[in-house]
């Protein structure tokens, strides 16, 4: 029997920043929003610690048993004037002297970046060569109003990081531009937001940043590489008559364009949307490994695959009703159904 789970001692929906009723929706979109702000790719390695605890945070909260039990105990220590049941240890992190640390550097923030550019894996890779293209044309032209030795050091680095790039990466562009954006950012953020203005400066560096943000740090899938690897593992198993069945919900009439919730979009959520095309490719490569079926079939099959790995994706953004209904045709059998909130 696994061992039970600490109780986290602290407040883990105001850790997230939502309130306790919040969706798990709300929940995912907090946790990927704060992870993009204090990753330690981004922010530094001094933020480890709290990254962990936003995971930690997360990790109990989109869980529907462990929030229930968080709910149910944290509540009975208020009640009683008791701290939570996670320890009978007293907590200490609060009053034990810590040193200060100061912020990283702006060098050391180049280097980080530097360095983990040749620690990409794969995934990231592949992400990275997804993510919406860095204004990189913008950026030369910004580049000539800048001090020489603030571009000397952007040079130098986007020379570092792209020998650091394995071969085929490097000459794709995509991959380059996001690197060259994310260092642009920690180089000229304070210029680009005193030369341009408000909210001009800061949209620009979102876009600057965009790519890296949407892949590096970022699984396969996102939140749903799970249930997408699962999904591209019954595909695989399938028998060519599955694929002939399967192929009767795929057609361009049937399936129309794909759905987004409405919370969220395609252009406003790189990330989502990188995991969504991605594991729709994969999806569709999945029906490949079938036994041949021929293309009048293979197509509409790999287009209901790719469907079907395209709202695991987004299946956290979309409510639960709208979701069973765009997953009809494979739902209980290609794609799980879901416990009801509260059910074991």
């Amino acid at each position: 029997m696994p061992p039970r789970q600490t109780l986290p001692g602290d407040d883990l929906y105001a850790r997230l920043g939502v309130p306790r009723d919040a969706s798990a929706e709300a929940i995912d979109l907090a946790w990927r929003g704060l992870l993009r702000k204090h990753h330690p790719d981004i922010a530094g390695p001094d933020a480890l610690e709290l990254a962990k605890r936003i995971n930690i945070a997360h990790d109990w909260l989109s869980d529907p048993e462990l929030r229930r039990r968080y709910d149910r105990e944290r509540a009975d220590g208020i009640r009683s004037g008791r701290s939570p049941r996670a320890s009978s240890r007293p907590d200490r992190s609060a009053t034990a002297w810590r040193p200060v640390r100061r912020p990283p550097t702006t060098a050391e923030r180049v280097t980080a970046v530097v360095e983990r550019v040749g620690r990409l894996t794969r995934d990231e890779l592949d992400r990275l060569a997804l993510a919406e293209p860095a204004p990189i044309a913008f950026l030369a032209t910004l580049r000539r109003f800048v001090p020489p030795e603030l571009d000397e050091v952007i040079e130098r680095a986007e020379r570092e990081a792209v020998a650091n790039l394995p071969g085929p990466a490097r000459r794709d562009l995509a991959t380059r531009d996001a690197v060259v954006g994310q260092l642009a950012d920690i180089v000229l953020g304070d210029i680009l937001e005193a030369l341009l203005g408000d909210p001009a400066g800061p949209r620009a560096r979102e876009r600057l940043t965009r790519g890296w943000e949407a892949a590096v740090g970022q699984p396969r899938y996102g939140p749903a590489t799970v249930a997408v690897g699962d999904l591209l593992e019954r595909l695989r198993a399938l028998s060519a008559e599955q694929v002939r069945s399967l192929a009767s919900t795929g057609t361009r009439e049937r399936l129309g364009a794909p759905p987004w919730p409405r919370a969220t979009s395609p252009e406003e959520d790189d990330a989502l949307r990188v995991s969504s095309e991605l594991a729709s490719a994969d999806a569709a490569a999945a029906i490949d490994a079938v036994a041949r079926v021929g293309e009048r079939h293979g197509a509409p099959a790999r287009r209901a695959a790719a469907r079907m790995a395209h709202l695991l994706v987004l299946r956290h953004a979309f409510p639960a009703r709208e979701f069973e209904r765009h997953a009809a045709p494979w739902l209980g059998d290609l794609i799980p159904r879901l416990a009801p909130w509260g059910a074991r």
